[in-house]
Formats: C-alpha cells, sequence, structure tokens
C-alpha cells in the first residue's frame, strides 16, 4: 500500500470511518463490531479499507488467524483515541454556549472501589443524571498510570484514582479513602501461626506479590524493603496468586472481605503492613473542563 506523503484536513466521512476502527479495534475485530455499530459487516470492512487507503497503512490483520491490530494500527488507534477526545471536548464546549448538557463524558476509575463502602460513585451518576439527562458515559476501568495518561491526553475527561504523586497537568479533588492489609492465602507457611509469633523477619522473607507501576502499593513495598519477586497489574492477579499458598500481596480490606469469610485469605503483620490511600477525581488542568464535566465533578464531591 502506497504511503501517503500528507494526510491533508479530514473530512466528517474520514472522522466516522475513524470511530468505526475505534470500535472495531476495541472490540478485537469486525464481526464483534457489528451489534455495537448497527452495521453490516461488509459496511464495516469498506469502512476499513477505505481509512486504510486514506493513511496509507495496513491497519489490521484479519483472517483465519484472527483479528489484531498492526504496529501502525495500534498507533493511529491511539491518535485516533486522542482526536476523538478533543472533539467531544469542542463539542462540549459549544454545548456550554447555549447552556446545555449534551453529549458524553469518559470516566476512568482505578480497580476495585465498587466495594468500597467509602466511594460513592454510583450516587454521583445519579446526581447527574437529575441534572443531565440527556448525557450518556463511557466508563473504564483501567490501571492508575494509564488513567493518568489518558486524562492528560484528552482520552478520558474524568478519572478516580489512589493518591501517589502530583503532576502540573492535572487537578485533583479529594473523594474518599481505602484501608489496604497485607494478607496470605491459607496454605502459606505463616497463614496458621498467631499474629504474636510472626516477626517483620518472616514476612519479608516470604515471596512478595507488587503492582508493577508508580503507585501507594509500589512505595509502601519499597519503604518496608519488600522484595518484588511477582509483577503484577491488577488486584484480581494478586487474589489468583495468595490462593496459590505460596505469595503475600496487598488488598483493600472491603475487596479481600468475602475471601477472609470464606477462610481462603487473611491479613498478616497489620501493625505495619498496612496503609490507607486516599482516592482522588483528576481531570486536565488545561484546557478546563467543559461545564458538563464540572457539573459531575461537583456531583462527585457532593456525593462523596
Amino acid at each position: 500500500m502506497a504511503q501517503k506523503m500528507l494526510l491533508g484536513q479530514l473530512s466528517d466521512i474520514e472522522i466516522r470511518r475513524l470511530r468505526v476502527f475505534r470500535v472495531v479495534a476495541e472490540a478485537g475485530g469486525i464481526s464483534a463490531a457489528e451489534l455495537e455499530l448497527n452495521i453490516g459487516r461488509s459496511t464495516i470492512s469498506t469502512h476499513i479499507k477505505d481509512l486504510e487507503t486514506r493513511l496509507g497503512v495496513t491497519l489490521c490483520r484479519r483472517g483465519r488467524g484472527g483479528f489484531a491490530l498492526t504496529d501502525e494500527g495500534e498507533h493511529i488507534y491511539q491518535a485516533t483515541l486522542r482526536l476523538l477526545g478533543s472533539l467531544d471536548e469542542f463539542r462540549a464546549e459549544v454545548d456550554d454556549l447555549h447552556q446545555r448538557m449534551t453529549g458524553h463524558i469518559s470516566l476512568a476509575v482505578f480497580d476495585k472501589t465498587a466495594s468500597n463502602p467509602e466511594a460513592h460513585i454510583g450516587k454521583a451518576f445519579q446526581l447527574f443524571d437529575d441534572l443531565a439527562p440527556e448525557m450518556s458515559f463511557e466508563v473504564y476501568v483501567e490501571p492508575l498510570n494509564e488513567i493518568e495518561r489518558g486524562v492528560m491526553e484528552g482520552r478520558f475527561q474524568v478519572g478516580v484514582i489512589p493518591a501517589h504523586r502530583i503532576s502540573s497537568s492535572l487537578d485533583y479533588v479529594p473523594l474518599f479513602n481505602e484501608q489496604m492489609y497485607l494478607y496470605c492465602g491459607n496454605g502459606h507457611p505463616l497463614y496458621g501461626l498467631a499474629d504474636s509469633a510472626i516477626s517483620k523477619k518472616d514476612i519479608l522473607s516470604c515471596k512478595y506479590a507488587g503492582l508493577g507501576y508508580h503507585s501507594p502499593n509500589m512505595e509502601i513495598g519499597r519503604n518496608l524493603g519488600m522484595k518484588r519477586d511477582v509483577t503484577v497489574y491488577d488486584q484480581e492477579a494478586i487474589v489468583h496468586l495468595l490462593l496459590s499458598g505460596r505469595y503475600l500481596g496487598y488488598l483493600p480490606d472491603h475487596y479481600a472481605k468475602p475471601f477472609v469469610e470464606q477462610g481462603l485469605i487473611r491479613a498478616i503483620g497489620t501493625d505495619i503492613f498496612q496503609y490507607r490511600c486516599e482516592f482522588l477525581a483528576i481531570t486536565r488542568s488545561s484546557p478546563k473542563p467543559s461545564r458538563a464535566v464540572q457539573v459531575f465533578m461537583d456531583c462527585l464531591v457532593k456525593a462523596h
């Protein structure tokens, strides 16, 4: 496929093709995207082929081997998210001029917050729906660093993350807290011991599973001298490792509760190996959030 030297201006139909490509990429294939787009596979395929011709690159491989984005396709996908996010911001600003709140907000939330009794994000949705019933949402559950990057790039308008460091590119609003403890699984050598019989040295000598990106989990682990033997990117992965009986790992107490009640895991070293996280709502510092996003932020604060 010949490489085009210049892309030039994007027409409405090309933006439409980019929206189709985004859905296909996120659905994992043309057939999987058919229901969400509500158009036929042949039409979707034509949109993708036309977009490839316009851009001068192959976006995806599709055939008997399955669907996969090419390296160029992954790059275009990320650029598409940024472009469509900017278009949505522009639309929201125009609506602001007419005192309307329409369109949608992309919200990204950190892993395993729904079971936290201190988190009232659902209440914020309720409050916002009363004020702006025409608004819609895209809600993602993502790792901390992906939420921050997505908000900075405009792919997400709002993020909810545990506090760990401050960026001048973001604005922060405190929402709620979360209690973290260190756990081991039934079958681990420390599981059957009394708390008084478990020393800090005993804990530090055990295999430890920790998050592989900058976070309170990483900072606390380093401060306590914990060496990460397994790197994970989701708290559910930590549960699987705890259930092996071979590893220790931190979990929110509310998320761990059903596993504790079933006798599958227990907290250890709770005097030392524990910490509290403050959760924050984040928005991009510049450009300033649309009126709709600001109203939703107000609802988050009111709910908490």
